[in-house]
């Protein structure tokens, strides 16, 4: 491994704090290039201040390129977190030429279930019907998260009801996402084993269908989905990708899984910031290859090589 600057030292330090209270997260968002992107910050689309979203662009991308769309939901255990944090996963996205959306939502205790997923598929809505003026398909749309926000991104994914009382459409293929990617997401989750995730999702007699696995193999039309695991997570119990994807696979469906033995919960979505990729490990890499194999984007990485 190369030799590490201060700076980049720092930033492998401040990776844990992406789980916790003290973001934003400006060390490793310095570090972040900012000639791979063009953002628009600020779009609401909801009433409140989080109902809004971020939307990068690749650099030169032309208005009629229709490049993929990536809307990434990051996680906080569904009572924190913030877009303004996340410009690196944006960039990230949008250095491998697809258009990235950045989405708040609404948190506890502001809010409990199912709000926070009527939010996120609200956000999908508004890509829907807004992203072909950022040069993005509106008909390929991947959903995308870390943690919460995965099981955000897979219930949106799995559960046509929330796009549904949205107002999206289904496309040609019966579903109105295209592509799942899940980053050490809670998909199985119980029983509950904390008053606050009690407080959230409706008690000790939770529902299973508060869980993104109950909707699979329901006849439920369901998009490819790459699983991504850092086998070191103590945060999200890897399990809940494994169970997942066996189902998934069970139900005929298009499944990936993707094991990193060296990173834990927070080095996983870290793996996506410009600064850390060469020393966490390819997550950035396989999520691209991912969109690619299913016709989004070209081998090339810049604007010029996305495929229509």
């Amino acid at each position: 491994m190369p030799t590490l600057s201060h700076p980049l030292r720092a930033a492998l330090c401040a990776i844990p704090l992406l789980l916790g209270a003290c973001s934003p997260l400006p060390l490793i968002n310095g570090l972040v290039p900012s000639k791979t992107y063009q953002a628009t910050r600020d779009i609401a689309y909801g009433a409140g201040p989080r109902r809004q979203l971020d939307v990068y662009v690749p650099a030169g991308l032309a208005p009629d390129a229709k490049a993929p769309v990536v809307l990434f939901f990051y996680g906080g255990n569904w009572d924190a977190g913030s877009r303004g944090d996340y410009l690196f996963a944006g960039e990230a996205f949008a250095s491998q030429g697809m258009v990235a959306v950045v989405a708040d939502y609404r948190v506890y205790p502001e809010v409990k279930y199912p709000a926070f997923l009527e939010d996120s598929a609200a956000a999908f809505a508004w890509a829907r019907n807004n992203i072909a003026r950022f040069g993005g398909d509106p008909q390929r749309i991947y959903v995308a998260g870390h943690s919460a926000g995965a099981y955000n991104a897979a219930m949106l994914a799995f559960d046509p009801e929330y796009l549904t009382a949205a107002g999206v459409a289904p496309g040609a293929s019966g579903r109105a996402v295209r592509g799942f990617i899940g980053l050490a997401g809670p998909y199985d989750f119980l029983p509950l084993h904390s008053a606050k995730l009690e407080a959230i999702f409706g008690g000790p007699d939770t529902s299973p269908l508060t869980q993104p696995i109950t909707h699979v193999g329901h006849g439920n039309p369901l998009p490819p989905s790459l699983l991504l695991v850092g086998q070191k997570d103590r945060t999200v119990d890897p399990g809940n990708s494994v169970r997942l994807a066996l189902k998934l696979g069970a139900a005929g469906a298009q499944v990936e899984e993707k094991f990193y033995p060296d990173l834990d919960h927070a080095r996983l979505l870290g793996a996506l910031a410009a600064p850390l990729r060469s020393h966490f490990g390819p997550v950035l890499q396989d999520i691209t290859a991912f969109i690619r194999r299913d016709g989004g984007v070209s081998g090339q990485t810049k604007p010029a090589g996305i495929a229509k």
